[in-house]
């Protein structure tokens, strides 16, 4: 034995291997082998105190300086506690009802497309709030509900395919909704062909 002091065990409890070239860790001074020489190998419960990066407030999305050697974790927590602007001021609810001795403020905007005002979730709707925005697309509405539904509120018609196809077949409704569609995209916008019932 030519060098009897030369290397030493790696301080990691699982490992203990002699190594030649050992490494000391300059966060927590233990001797590492190769294998263990980097700070998330061995778990390094000082690593905090080299680590540089600033970490952001995942509230504000705002840097936290730390200052070196105290852990991240305290002063992001301390920051969220005193300093962060996240919580400050800011209200969740603030898209408040315009319907008249309504108080109710939602956390989104519902905007109704009539009147272009904001509403809460029960006027959201443009018979629910009387909407006075395009008057005759509201009135069109209504009486599409009045016809739709009886005085008593049963449905008065039933939608189904022979009421919306006629006698067609389904292959003959399909032809004439594509000759339909290929003349509107050619920009004839003349009345269509009349339909052909079938017997």
């Amino acid at each position: 034995m030519e060098f009897p002091n030369l290397g030493q065990n790696c301080s990691k409890e699982t490992c203990k291997r002699f190594d030649f070239l050992p490494v000391k860790c300059d966060a927590c001074s233990g001797i590492f082998c190769s294998d263990h020489m980097s700070y998330s190998s061995h778990q390094c419960q000082s690593a905090y105190k080299k680590n540089v990066q600033v970490p952001m407030c995942p509230l504000c999305n705002k840097p936290v300086p730390i200052p070196r050697g105290q852990e991240p974790d305290f002063i992001v927590g301390k920051h969220i506690d005193n300093d962060c602007q996240f919580t400050e001021g800011r209200k969740v609810f603030t898209n408040r009802c315009m319907v008249t001795k309504c108080r109710a403020k939602e956390a989104v905007p519902l905007v109704c497309s009539e009147c272009r005002q904001n509403h809460c979730f029960k006027h959201r709707h443009p018979l629910d709030h009387s909407c006075t925005g395009s008057a005759k697309s509201v009135q069109r509405k209504v009486t599409d509900v009045k016809n739709l539904f009886g005085t008593n509120g049963i449905i008065k018609k039933a939608f189904t395919a022979t009421a919306i196809q006629g006698n067609m077949s389904e292959d003959e409704a399909l032809a004439r909704a594509l000759a339909e569609s290929e003349r509107l995209a050619n920009g004839n916008t003349t009345n269509p062909q009349p339909r052909c019932s079938v017997a």
